[in-house]
């Protein structure tokens, strides 16, 4: 038996196939359309779920319950002696806290450690990483646990939104600024930062958006992040709810902004496309988490 194992959710953006490829879990975050649930990467496609969303269906995102989350513990304590699970941030989801207290429970107190380092999507993905990386240097489960969340605000995350649509369902901007903002083609660009979703800017047109989130990377990795960008301790990070075409451009967009650094881009997770919709477009950066 492994002395260490990972598990994360599907908002990390980690497919079923890329975590046997890991040698992680993934839980299937369950989400809602007209009241039948679905879980992601298990019985709905990508192609099948924007398919749903712009036929108008009613959308909902949830939770996973409790027994959902304890059959994964124990699938994964069969193989390892601990676990370092990273959900999404507690600050867009009541399923941390869930775990944080399932945690207790006599059954899992010293075997599951639960991360709360406020991160989603491809920083997500990027924790993941940093805690197999830790794990193969000899670091132990709790460990891990206070060294990711000690560099919880070291990423951030911006995604430019193609349609207002879904920011009116999901009650972040009212009809009247959706049916304004549409005339005017307006493309907000959000901005995720250390557990909060936050509109960043509002641009006209999808070009404009896409040039204000690269003008606050490079700013972000000259002020912020200087630190890190200068040892080179900084991983660059796209995401993308678009089609195959507009992702390639993106990136194209991303390598010519910043020469010589490598991106590494995930699918925007069904859990976060239910709130923004099809067409999404991400950059961000998270940092080596500092050791010790």
């Amino acid at each position: 038996m492994k002395k260490i194992g990972v598990i994360t959710d599907s908002h990390s953006g980690i497919s079923q196939k890329e975590a046997k490829e890991l040698g992680i879990l993934v839980l299937p975050m369950p989400f809602y359309f007209d009241e039948t649930c679905y879980y992601e990467d298990v019985d709905l496609t990508r192609e099948e779920f924007f398919q749903k969303l712009d036929s108008g269906c009613k959308v909902a995102t949830s939770q996973p319950s409790p027994a959902e989350v304890m059959k994964l513990w124990d699938q994964g304590l069969e193989q390892f002696g601990q676990i370092v699970y990273i959900p999404i941030s507690s600050g867009l989801s009541g399923s941390c806290a869930a775990a944080l207290a399932l945690a207790q429970e006599p059954q899992y107190e010293g075997k599951v450690f639960v991360v709360d380092n406020g991160r989603v999507s491809t920083p997500l993905h990027r924790s993941v990483l940093d805690a197999l990386e830790l794990i193969e240097e000899g670091y132990d489960a709790s460990e891990i646990k206070s060294i990711l969340e000690k560099s919880r605000d070291k990423m951030v995350i911006y995604v430019g939104v193609e349609t207002l649509e879904h920011l009116k369902r999901g009650g972040r901007i009212s009809p009247a600024t959706a049916a304004l903002g549409t005339v005017l083609n307006i493309k907000p660009v959000l901005k995720f930062d250390v557990g909060t979703l936050d509109t960043y800017k509002k641009c006209h047109g999808s070009a404009r958006a896409r040039k204000a989130m690269l003008e606050a990377m490079q700013h972000d990795l000259t002020t912020k992040f200087r630190e890190w960008q200068e040892k080179g301790e900084v991983y660059l990070l796209a995401a993308s709810g678009s089609s195959e075409e507009a992702t390639e451009e993106w990136l194209r967009e991303i390598q010519e902004a910043f020469p010589g650094m490598e991106v590494m881009c995930d699918n925007l997770s069904l859990g976060v496309s239910c709130h923004i919709g099809q067409g999404g477009l991400g950059i961000g950066c998270s940092c080596r988490p500092k050791r010790g």
